[in-house]
């Protein structure tokens, strides 16, 4: 039993539980190991595009995550294995920079994914997953949901071909965050030809997945973040899947085997 994703008060988008909180629950529930995976420092010259400017913590927090979490995992090293880790934004274009930080942080890391959150436009980055209004300005950027789909699977087919150097993560995280709406903005992606490649590339590439199942969680989803589908794939080509419950507060750190 292993949560592999779960966040902190260090994100600024989160509550304000402590890692006991985190921690407490995960042995109540039979967890034998974690992995925090605070999100990882944006880029310095990077502007973040989430309206209230809370994607991730700064460096400075950041740091004090990683020393707090030293301290947490050493005093529960007895109970449960404690991994500290990252959930790294890929961000086409900051490629550089993003390697940049790894250098910086990757050898405290013990665990860590890498997962797409923002699209590259003509004026900038959006973010997908904050708003239904902000996805329906993507699709009417993008002119249809069917090109979307194409361009968030085809951004993560390049993340996967990224040089982000020697601690670029190797699980990818939420691998189907474009359908965090699905159900307002209903759509088969079947039809996404892309999805074949980007599982081949995925295997052959020595990558694991995020089973994420926090779209659970949101009332316009309902689907575990690998479903369906791509689901079919996945398991067709033994990719290993890693339970996450991409948990922002303490409660939502359950037993969630029957979803496997």
């Amino acid at each position: 039993m292993k949560d592999g994703h779960i966040h902190t008060h260090y994100c600024p988008h989160g509550t304000k539980d402590p890692f006991e909180k985190y921690i407490k629950n995960a042995i109540n529930n039979g967890y034998t190991e974690i992995s925090f995976t605070e999100h990882f420092p944006l880029p310095k010259n990077f502007i973040d595009p989430s309206p209230k400017k809370d994607s991730a913590p700064t460096e400075k927090e950041f740091e004090k995550y990683l020393n707090e979490a030293k301290n947490i995992k050493e005093k529960y090293k007895n109970k449960i294995k404690i991994n500290i880790g990252a959930e790294v934004d890929y961000i086409e274009g900051f490629e550089k920079e993003i390697k940049e930080n790894l250098n910086k942080y990757g050898k405290f890391l013990d665990d860590s994914i890498i997962s797409i959150h923002m699209l590259k436009t003509s004026y900038g980055y959006s973010c997908i997953d904050y708003s239904i209004e902000e996805f329906e300005k993507l699709i009417e950027y993008f002119n249809g949901i069917d090109n979307l789909y194409k361009k968030y699977y085809e951004t993560i087919n390049d993340m996967i071909f990224s040089d982000l150097g020697e601690y670029k993560p190797k699980r990818i995280g939420h691998l189907n965050l474009i359908r965090k709406y699905c159900k307002i903005f209903t759509y088969d992606y079947k039809e996404q030809k892309i999805l074949k490649v980007l599982v081949k590339n995925i295997k052959e590439n020595g990558f694991e997945l995020d089973y994420n199942v926090s779209g659970l969680r949101k009332a316009n989803c309902g689907e575990i973040y690998i479903s369906g589908y791509l689901k079919e794939l996945v398991e067709k080509n033994k990719i290993k899947m890693v339970l996450g419950s991409d948990s922002h507060d303490s409660s939502t750190i359950c037993d969630y085997r029957k979803y496997f």
